[in-house]
Formats: C-alpha cells, sequence, structure tokens
C-alpha cells in the first residue's frame, strides 16, 4: 500500500485549437478532428509562431524554442502536490521521474527536477512512457517499506508537442503538453492510498510505438488503439470487482484511463458498462499528454474525492506497455 498525500498537475498557457490546425492547411478541421478523437483544444511548451512557420520540421530546434524545460513544469506541477500535502521540498527524500520524452539521455530527468526545486535526495528515472505514473507506483509498491523514504516525489514531465510533426495530421491532432507530480509514502498515513497495481508488457510489439533519436513520433496507429482498448477494458473489469470486493465497498467508483482520445474512451466505458457520470476524462481539453494525462485528471478532481470514493486508473503505452492501479479514499483528501 502507498499513501497518495497531494497530486499536481501544470499545463503551459499556450493553447492550440482545432482552428489552428486547420489553419496549418494539413487537411484537417474542426469536425474532422471531433468526429476521429473527440479533442477540441491543447496545450504546448512552443510558440505558436514556431509551429506555424516551421511545424516542428526539426525537433531538436524545437528545445531551443520552447517556452519551458521539463525541470521547470514538473516543478510547478511538484508544488502543487507539496501544497496539497502540506509539505516542502525539504522533506522529500527520493525524486523519481517518468517521461515519453525526457530532455536529457543524461544525467536523470529526476535530477533537474530536484535542482529546480532544491530538493538534495536520491534521484532516479522509472520510465515506460505513457504508463510511468502507473509504473512509478507499481514499482513502489515492490519495496521494501522501510527500504522507502517517508516522502517520495514523482513528477512526469510531458512536453510531448517538441517531438511532434505538425505537418502529418495524425499525429498534431492528439498530443499536448502537460506535467503532473505526487508525493506518495509507504508509512505516513493519508486519507487516499493505491491499494492495488498490476503492470505488464507486450513486448514483442515494441516497434509500434517509438520516438527515435532526435526524430518524430511515429506509431501504428490503428494497431496500439486496439491494443488501448482491449487492455483498458480488461483492466476496468479487474479493478470494479477489486472495488466491488473491497469489504463489501458502496461508495462511488470512477473510472480514469490513458487519455488518448475520447472515442477510445468512451468504447472502453461502453464495453465495461461504465456510466457517463462514473467516467473522469480531460482530453477533450488537453488532448493526449503521454503519462500525465491520467494523473493530470486525478489531480483536477482532487477535491471532489471523498471518504468511501474508489477510483481505478488504467494505463497503456509505448511498449507496450500496460498498467492499472486502484486508490481507495477513507477519509477527506
Amino acid at each position: 500500500m502507498l499513501y497518495l498525500h497531494g497530486i499536481g498537475h501544470f499545463h503551459p498557457e499556450n493553447v492550440i485549437t482545432n482552428r489552428f490546425l486547420e489553419e496549418l492547411e494539413i487537411g484537417t478541421d474542426d469536425a474532422w478532428i471531433l468526429e476521429r478523437v473527440g479533442i477540441r483544444e491543447r496545450r504546448t511548451v512552443l510558440p505558436l509562431d514556431y509551429i506555424r512557420l516551421t511545424k516542428n520540421r526539426d525537433p531538436r530546434a524545437a528545445h531551443e524554442a520552447s517556452l519551458y524545460t521539463n525541470a521547470q513544469t514538473a516543478a510547478a506541477a511538484a508544488w502543487m502536490a507539496l501544497e496539497r500535502a502540506g509539505l516542502s521540498p525539504a522533506d522529500i527524500g527520493m525524486v523519481v521521474s517518468g517521461s515519453c520524452a525526457p530532455a536529457h539521455t543524461t544525467p536523470v530527468e529526476a535530477a533537474t527536477v530536484a535542482a529546480e526545486l532544491g530538493i538534495d535526495a536520491p534521484c532516479l528515472d522509472v520510465n515506460s512512457a505513457c504508463t510511468s505514473f502507473g509504473m512509478q507506483v507499481d514499482f513502489l509498491g515492490r519495496m521494501a517499506p522501510e527500504r522507502i523514504p517517508s516522502f517520495v516525489l514523482m513528477v512526469q514531465p510531458e512536453n510531448f508537442t517538441r517531438s511532434i510533426d505538425f505537418s502529418d495530421r495524425s499525429s498534431a491532432v492528439l498530443f499536448g503538453d502537460g506535467s503532473t507530480a505526487a508525493v506518495l509514502s509507504a508509512s505516513e498515513k493519508a486519507a487516499a492510498a493505491f491499494v492495488e497495481a498490476q503492470s505488464g508488457t507486450n513486448a514483442a510489439a515494441w516497434e509500434k510505438v517509438t520516438i527515435p533519436p532526435q526524430g518524430h513520433f511515429r506509431q501504428d496507429g490503428h494497431a496500439v488503439q486496439g491494443f488501448a482498448i482491449r487492455r483498458m477494458t480488461e483492466s476496468v473489469r479487474v479493478l470494479m470487482k477489486s472495488a466491488a470486493k473491497d469489504n463489501g465497498h458502496r461508495g462511488r467508483f470512477r473510472f480514469i484511463g490513458h487519455q488518448a482520445n475520447l472515442g477510445a474512451l468512451r468504447t472502453v466505458c461502453e464495453r465495461a458498462k461504465i456510466p457517463e457520470e462514473q467516467h473522469w476524462f480531460n482530453v477533450d481539453k488537453f488532448g493526449n499528454t503521454g503519462c500525465a494525462g491520467a494523473p493530470a485528471v486525478l489531480s483536477l478532481h482532487w477535491d471532489e474525492l471523498a471518504a468511501g470514493d474508489r477510483v481505478g486508473m488504467a494505463f497503456v503505452g509505448a511498449g507496450l506497455t500496460w498498467v492499472h492501479l486502484l486508490l481507495a479514499v477513507e477519509g477527506d483528501a
């Protein structure tokens, strides 16, 4: 069991609307995008003029053009998580980072975030692309509690648009930028706790989603969406059963899936018989923000959590990896 003391999110100010994408003349418009992926807006760390003029032909230039570094966006999310937890950077005993597109191969990105926050503690990266948040929880949960510092800061800086080819409508319409952070503990109790975590990898299909060195994001969209829908459906069915068996639980159940696209999420809900009011999402407003998508949804609903709630989270990502988590709330978050 891992106690969740606080969670935070950050989305940059620049908005990529469907109208903006239409003006790029890449063969798309608002109706086409809404019909296929249900996304209205996305956020980006890139200046809109940079995207308009270059369509990000050279991803290497995107880092120089960015308005924020990964460390800065992760730190912004971390400050929210720390405030909600009632803690300061000095309380953190370990920093763990993960991302689909880390800014550095070396050093570990967690070290850059720790430096931004003024944290002096062990730093490491646990990175499994879009499942990184879930994999970090599962990884920490497998460690002996006495070996884990009292408070661990997990961060997921996802500034994905630096890796997007904005002349390719199939990826340009999907992705946005966002970062999340969470403060967890194996020893210090909190109202909310992750009580179940399972993970796996279909490694034979690793080539279905890639970002080559200094290159653009690539995926076999049809194959990946099929995997995502099947895996999330299987996961949420397991989580619903676990919640129902949880001491005769009769509280609210909420589902948060990987924020790939709204159509895929609604298909999962239909197959798993999840009513609309039990489905929390933000992909329509922020696009696919990789491993920051699902935890950002939880962060946006943090103040709504109440005693008795159970939140099932299902993640899928490159690798092809999958994770599911069950969050139990026993007091006011």
